[in-house]
């Protein structure tokens, strides 16, 4: 399917010996963890040519997906206005410029009238930029904003008149945007993160606004390698919460709004498996904790004594409670219930109403309420088959009002149609499985179905995957494709124990629901046995990857994004970022048994010579979080082992890091090379 004049790469073996509790090992790619190594970037761009080689035959199809995706976004669009005090803030984008336009006006008619940031002139003609914090000051009159302009995710931020349009002075280097950042209530204050060498935002920083970074003064240190540090301003504008989180406990600060030089205030020390969260509710505080509680309850504390706890809403098994937002009178319960989101508004009085849109598979969050006053609130849905939509609830009289669908021109969304089933795992649990497709694709009798089926899954983190609108996935769907989504055991679909039972030493389950539910869509008619394409990303490229490696005559395809593949070298190596802080996630591998069983499942070890499905690569030459030599040397070992012909492509971005390519249009364009190497492999005639 590739140029034949263009040869696969072949990346040199040198010998290294890995010690491991569990034995040693040869690592003969060992070499590509060396990014100063000439011989890595050389590696590195020759499988770009050879990618280059297999994509170009099928240029055509790519740049009609191209289009296809781009006919189907209305291009020039504003985001519905929030209000916020007096002001109305919207960003908007326009046709040919990649990146949004942040805006504010005085009413929602005018809220385009006044530009506050434009991404794509801070962009310029660089090639990656990504915007981390863009936060108004009480007063309206600046703005904290901080960019990352090569995939490092180490932000610069600087601080900007909204009123003249102009930066200031102030320039913070080097920051995270992951932990956040907050202001004093008289905007002479920022708070805000620095990572450790290891990328963990360990560090609370208070600048004053005007001075130089030099002269910032540390709030607060994290020491604990297992824990990242968060800072937040409270809805009501009235605390700071400073927070530190691992995977099984936290712990959390409070420092007064209106006076930043207060020492952080301990709310409860942090115990082992104890995990809260702490907002302002007027008269009170209201926490979100797992005390007694597996999927989560809600309590109340007084404001002079935050470490004491009543409860307010009582833990119900297997219904995770996962965010609380606190108003001025009621208080909003986002939750997952039977593998589906609903939120529940309770007022101060006691009464409690819930937001329940059905039973096809759905998004249901929170959108931007930032009025601490308001009567009504705003929430976003989609689903497969329905694009993201604004709605806001009016708390008094319940009615709904939708404020905007995002436009799919050129979509007939009638034709298309979503469900949910429920595959068996090996042990007997049921797992839910999201299908959408076109409504003219019947599926089969049992193990009879002749549609090629593209399967999506991640299952890590408790992080649970709820279904989205994609106008990229409509490409493969009107070409007679169904599209799925597995909720496998490691996310939180089902509850904490459908992520506890899918971590650790249960870390296998993931990846054999992930094969039941494969089976189960192949028995259902759903998928053609050999038609099957896998794709994830992340903890979901460690997903695809491994269930490659368990079962590869299950799969015609895999596509794995920055996938982390090699989680025993990884995990070993405390001086990688994340490592530490993922112990609780996966275990030690530098002790036993958790060396063993890693061992059982990480691909690159797990990598023989064998026949494998056709597999798509991606890397990130910046990637701070799966590091760009995990895929390398995956795709090294591939070609080295395995015994088929099929075609193993990768493709690195030598100038981004995790998240692949900033702009729209470069993202557009990864999503139709991506859905040309699935058509290409299970349709050779496209």
């Amino acid at each position: 399917m590739s140029n034949p004049e263009v040869q696969p790469p072949v990346a040199k073996q040198v010998p290294h010996r890995w010690h491991r509790p569990s034995g040693d090992v040869d690592d003969p790619w060992a070499w590509l963890r060396d990014r100063d190594d000439p011989d890595t970037v050389a590696y590195l761009e020759a499988e770009n040519r050879y990618a280059e080689s297999f994509f170009a035959p099928h240029a055509e199809l790519t740049e009609t997906l191209f289009e296809e995706i781009k006919s189907r976004v209305q291009e020039t669009d504003t985001a519905v206005p929030v209000r916020k005090d007096g002001w109305w803030y919207t960003a908007r984008t326009e046709e040919g410029l990649s990146y949004p336009i942040h805006c504010r006006g005085a009413s929602r008619e005018a809220a385009t009238d006044h530009v506050l940031l434009d991404e794509n002139v801070e962009a310029g003609d660089g090639d990656f930029f990504s915007l981390g914090l863009f936060e108004v000051s009480p007063d309206h009159s600046m703005a904290a904003w901080s960019a990352d302009t090569d995939g490092s995710e180490l932000h610069t931020v600087k601080i900007r008149n909204l009123d003249s349009g102009a930066d200031t002075g102030d320039l913070l280097l080097a920051t995270s945007a992951w932990g956040g950042s907050a202001w004093s209530a008289d905007g002479t204050q920022l708070f805000y993160m620095m990572p450790d060498e290891q990328m963990r935002p360990h560090q609370v920083w208070r600048h004053t606004i005007g001075t130089p970074q030099s002269d910032d003064a540390l709030v607060h240190e994290e020491s604990d390698e297992r824990f990242y540090l968060g800072v937040d301003l409270c809805r009501s504008g009235e605390w700071i919460v400073i927070e530190a989180a691992s995977k099984t406990s936290s712990e959390a600060w409070l420092i007064p709004a209106h006076d930043p030089f207060a020492a952080p205030r301990l709310v409860r020390g942090r115990e082992a498996d104890l995990e809260y969260g702490i907002d302002h509710w007027g008269d009170r505080f209201v926490v979100l904790t797992n005390l007694d509680a597996e999927d989560f309850r809600v309590m109340t504390a007084p404001l002079d004594d935050p470490g004491t706890w009543t409860e307010l809403v009582a833990h119900v098994p297997g219904q995770r409670i996962v965010a609380i937002e606190p108003f001025a009178d009621h208080l909003l319960i986002h939750e997952w219930a039977n593998a589906q989101q609903r939120i529940r508004i309770l007022g101060v009085d006691g009464q409690c109403e819930a937001i329940d849109l059905g039973e096809e598979p759905h998004e249901l969050e929170l959108d931007s309420n930032p009025e601490w006053h308001a009567t009504t609130v705003r929430y976003l849905y989609q689903s497969f088959t329905t694009p993201a939509s604004i709605f806001e609830h009016d708390i008094a009289t319940g009615h709904r009002t939708l404020l905007k669908q995002t436009p799919a021109p050129n979509v007939d969304l009638s034709l298309y149609v979503a469900s949910r089933e429920w595959a068996t795992a090996l042990d007997g649990t049921r797992v839910p499985v999201d299908i959408v497709r076109h409504r003219d694709t019947a599926p089969g009798g049992p193990s009879t179905g002749t549609a090629p089926c593209l399967v999506y899954g991640y299952g890590s983190y408790e992080s649970s995957m709820s279904p989205w609108f994609s106008v990229g996935r409509i490409s493969l769907i009107d070409r007679g494709w169904v599209w799925a989504l597995v909720h496998p055991r490691g996310g939180g679909e089902l509850g904490r124990r459908w992520y506890t039972e899918g971590k650790l030493m249960h870390k296998r389950n993931t990846f054999t629901d992930t094969i039941a539910s494969v089976e189960h869509l192949i028995e259902r008619g759903w998928a053609h046995p050999s038609k099957v394409v896998i794709r994830g990303g992340s903890a979901g490229g460690l997903l695809v990857g491994a269930c490659a490696t368990m079962r590869p005559e299950l799969f015609a395809g895999v596509i794995a994004e920055v996938p982390f593949v090699d989680a025993v070298t990884t995990m070993s190596d405390p001086t990688l970022p994340l490592t530490v802080t993922e112990w609780e996630e996966w275990g030690d591998p530098r002790t036993e048994p958790a060396a063993s069983y890693m061992l059982s499942y990480s691909p690159y070890d797990n990598t023989v010579a064998t026949a494998y499905p056709a597999i798509y690569i991606t890397a990130g030459l910046n990637d701070p979080r799966v590091s760009y030599h995990e895929p390398a040397k995956w795709c090294a070992k591939l070609r080295a082992v395995r015994t088929d012909r099929r075609p193993l492509v990768m493709k690195t971005e030598m100038g981004a890091g995790h998240a692949g390519p900033s702009g729209r249009y470069d993202r557009w364009h990864d999503e139709a090379m991506v859905s040309t190497f699935a058509l290409a492999i299970s349709q050779p005639q496209h």
